[in-house]
């Protein structure tokens, strides 16, 4: 099959009709990106100003409030903003409501700022009112998504794996939710308290504390972890390089029942991993060994992708993703090690805990986020300022929209700092896990640079002179 592509280098005539027909307004993804990625820079100057978080157990209000903030702030904000962007456009649909994605944004902001700030003072009671609602917020991200998946024209194992993704991150809201309320106290019947909905509401809580009481705190706490990381971030990241990759590499799915059976081993995984790890059951590693099997499978069907590729250069983004996949061998490597139900919590275990911990939200999902980013938001500056212009006049290429240089540097200063980081965490060395700190504050400075010069074409475009009598596009094999 052949592919346009413009001498500029800018997308494919098809690519940017299909965006323009069904993909939502270019500020909507920005607004969650944007405010993701100042998330990420407070949370690794926070690591360089209380480096001792890493350097100890990881079980202290402090660093779960960053951990909220990596997550939520971060993670959550750039791949829900990627998620409305990238849904419709990969299923070839509209988003059902671009308006309800709005109210999630305003909701998300503020509802992730009291989260954190809530952890960091330990006041779980208004931890629990912002949780609120930030399930609210999810609530809607959910509907939203939930109804554009229906107007999908056929189903895809993308879509499959997003609908699994969303379904995940149900569970992973609503168990944080239980947790918070175990945490609370219940002793005030007076005031509003007497009001029968409230006072049946106090009840209900204090019931839902009493049941949580049953369970080990850590042991829930890596639960919701797991539901949070694995079956949100993990299966999402899964499905939609499924799409992505062989979009980017000029590639197809090689085996469709193999990439099947990566999420269907993924969810079977994550569900027996949240019950045995919730129950301390002896069954942990059976559980770990079926997830760990799934990304095996997908890990195979990724490396068919790639070596049936058209396109020998990959860019910098792509190895940037494909980077941060290959980080899921020590992390699978650590699930299986920390799945043993004889390993004993002594000091070194609860740092191969932060290890794991750091690899598996800092190192694989951050590192794939970033190369998406490398690709989406040059996509969605290029379209807002520049594909009008196409075939009337000369507009720059994806590539001279940011500094490759600085992104190359921005890879390897990440994961020199990520190595320090990880030797400072297995040491229980403070000042280690702060200089290894530093090189991710620096990397993750040239990552908002160059997104600044991103975003200066769609402020400023920089549109060149009128083509001529040269043809707008060129058909390419």
């Amino acid at each position: 099959m052949a592919v346009s592509l413009h001498p500029s280098g800018a997308p494919d005539p098809a690519t940017a009709a299909l965006a323009d027909r069904v993909a939502p307004s270019v500020t909507l993804p920005l607004r969650f990106m944007l405010a993701g990625l100042a998330a990420l820079f407070l949370g690794m100057c926070g690591l360089v100003a209380r480096p001792d978080l890493l350097a100890a157990y990881h079980y202290n209000q402090h660093i779960i409030a960053l951990t909220h903030l990596f997550v939520l702030g971060w993670l959550g904000s750039v791949v829900m903003g990627a998620t409305y962007q990238l849904v419709p456009v990969a299923l070839e649909t509209r988003l059902w409501s671009e308006r309800l994605a709005r109210w999630h944004f305003a909701i998300h902001l503020i509802s992730v700022a009291g989260m954190v700030w809530m952890f960091w003072v330990w006041n779980m009671k208004q931890v629990g009112h912002f949780g609120s609602l930030f399930a609210l917020g999810v609530g809607l991200f959910i509907w939203n998504l939930a109804r554009t998946l229906r107007r999908a024209p056929r189903r895809t194992v993308t879509g499959i794996a997003i609908a699994a993704a969303l379904g995940w991150l149900a569970a992973a809201i609503l168990f944080g939710l239980a947790i918070a309320a175990y945490k609370c106290t219940y002793d005030s019947e007076t005031g509003l308290a007497t009001a029968v909905g409230v006072r049946s509401l106090v009840s209900g809580l204090r019931n839902l504390a009493r049941y949580m009481a049953r369970f080990d705190p850590i042991a829930a706490m890596h639960a919701h972890a797991h539901l949070g990381a694995v079956g949100f971030f993990t299966l999402l990241i899964v499905g939609v390089s499924y799409k992505l990759v062989p979009m980017f590499a000029l590639s197809a799915v090689q085996r469709p029942r193999r990439a099947a059976l990566s999420l269907a081993l993924l969810n079977a995984g994550l569900l027996g991993a949240f019950f045995s790890v919730l129950l301390r059951s002896p069954l942990k590693p059976l559980f770990a060994l079926v997830t760990v099997g799934g990304l095996a499978v997908y890990g195979r069907e990724l490396l068919a992708i790639l070596r049936a590729r058209k396109r020998a250069a990959l860019g910098g983004a792509v190895a940037t993703f494909l980077t941060g996949v290959a980080l899921l061998i020590p992390v699978s490597a650590l699930a299986l090690v920390l799945s043993w139900p004889g390993l004993p919590l002594n000091t070194f275990t609860g740092q191969l805990e932060n290890l794991y911990g750091v690899l598996g939200l800092l190192g694989f999902v951050t590192l794939a986020v970033i190369g998406m980013l490398y690709k989406i938001v040059p996509f969605l500056a290029w379209f807002g300022a520049y594909s009008r212009h196409v075939g009337l006049a000369r507009v720059p290429a994806f590539g001279e929209m940011y500094a490759a240089r600085l992104q190359r540097f921005g890879r390897w200063s990440y994961l020199a700092g990520l190595f320090v980081v990880s030797a400072g965490i297995l040491a229980s060395n403070a000042p280690l896990v702060r200089a290894g700190a530093l090189a991710l504050v620096l990397s993750v400075g040239s990552l908002l640079i160059n997104m600044g010069q991103v975003l200066r074409h769609w402020v400023r475009p920089q549109v060149g002179a009128p083509l001529s009598a040269q043809p707008a596009n060129v058909s390419a094999p």
